[in-house]
């Protein structure tokens, strides 16, 4: 009886271990058919997430369907993802290629965003594609060259800039030169053909030093050994430095505004940019006028340096330009007066590299004023604690 009571428990300790185990292989099953679904939707292997949100470049990460599993705000901010679908289609077709070998892909690409495309020139990147994993990954880096081609783009037509300037006086001195070889026997001849070499070496002269002045102020290193500035001092130097041309003319020069005004910065540089907006008012002023040399605090904060002509003003669809270097509103003229089409280039550099700013206000047959906007110094001290101050012993 014994023996069939300890038989029974047996069985039924048998038939629950069973029924447990069962019930535990089932669970582990779903489990793993719950995890392992989740594991292929992400399809990321781990840290890559990590990884890509360090990165400076654009990425997207596609599966094997095509779709973006993961883009950088960049990428999205760029135009290359939409939603949840790579819209760049040289990109698109890339990937599917490196998913179908293997192989890593390289090349530079533009993209001009639909609503921009008929008037804007896009943007360049330089892109790479590669295979991620094993599941049909495909990681996509984009790097922003936009800024790098603009760079190399003005450099290439400031040196073809520079190449064609320097060719019209170079030349006119050859010319000259062989000219007077040939007029040795005419005294009269000799001394005209020197005159206008000399002019010639003049403009030379003018165009190598506005270069390297130019050079000094467009890069971003900060300029050294700045120091306090009386703006009477540079109103007076750039004043007259430009008397004899004004007066060739018979262009009064007239300065006048606020007295005792102070900036920090370079005292020869500010002068050499004054100088060059007072030249320009002398030389596209009709004769008998006048040029207003002026400078005034607009605010606590900063102060304001004004020329004012009466000449030929510029055209409104000219204001724009006329700060890019070697622009000319009109060649010829400016050819004749001598001028290099650096100096408002060189104005705005030196306003820049001060804190300020410079505009340009003007009307055709009316004339112009130039703003040069430069930090004071000296700022007032507040009411409050100037009282402050003087009652602290």
């Amino acid at each position: 009886m014994e023996v069939e009571i300890v038989a029974s428990l047996v069985g039924l300790a048998g038939l629950a271990i069973g029924l447990a185990t069962g019930l535990a292989v089932r669970v582990s099953e779903r489990a793993q058919r719950t995890v392992t679904p989740a594991t292929h939707v992400s399809g990321m292997p781990p840290g890559i997430a990590s990884v890509l949100s360090v990165l400076r470049s654009s990425a997207v990460v596609v599966d094997a369907e095509d779709r973006v599993l993961r883009a950088s705000s960049a990428a999205r901010a760029f135009g290359l993802v939409s939603g949840d679908r790579l819209v760049v289609d040289e990109l698109l077709a890339m990937a599917r290629l490196v998913r179908r070998d293997g192989e890593i892909r390289e090349t530079e690409i533009q993209v001009v965003p639909s609503r921009l495309r008929a008037r804007a020139e896009g943007r360049w990147f330089a892109v790479r594609v590669a295979p991620l994993g094993t599941h049909g990954l495909v990681l996509v880096l984009a790097e922003d060259l936009t800024d790098m081609r603009r760079t190399e783009a003005i450099r290439r037509d400031f040196v073809a800039n520079v190449s064609h300037e320097l060719k019209t006086p170079v030349g006119a001195l050859s010319l000259l030169a062989e000219t007077v070889e040939s007029a040795a026997d005419d005294p009269d001849a000799v001394r005209r053909f020197a005159g206008r070499m000399q002019i010639e070496s003049v403009r030379l002269n003018h165009l190598v030093q506005d270069l390297m002045t130019l050079s000094r102020v467009q890069g971003d290193e900060p300029l050294p050994d700045l120091g306090p500035v009386p703006l009477d001092e540079v109103t007076a130097e750039a004043v007259d430095r430009c008397q004899i041309k004004a007066s060739s003319k018979d262009i009064e020069l007239a300065t006048g505004g606020t007295e005792g005004l102070r900036v920090r910065g370079d005292a020869e540089l500010l002068v050499t940019a004054l100088r060059n907006l007072v030249d320009n008012a002398v030389a596209y002023s009709p004769e008998h006028t006048r040029v207003v040399v002026s400078t005034r605090r607009c605010d606590d904060r900063f102060v304001e340096l004004n020329v004012t002509d009466q000449g030929i003003g510029i055209p409104e669809a000219e204001v724009e330009r006329i700060f890019e270097r070697f622009y000319r509103v009109d060649p010829a003229r400016s050819r004749q007066t001598g001028g290099t089409g650096l100096g408002l280039a060189i104005v705005k550099h030196v306003t820049s590299k001060h804190g300020g700013d410079v505009t340009v206000w003007s009307k055709e047959g009316s004339g112009s004023t130039f703003t040069i906007r430069l930090p004071l110094l000296d700022p007032p001290v507040p009411a409050a604690l100037k009282t402050a101050r003087e009652a602290t012993p």
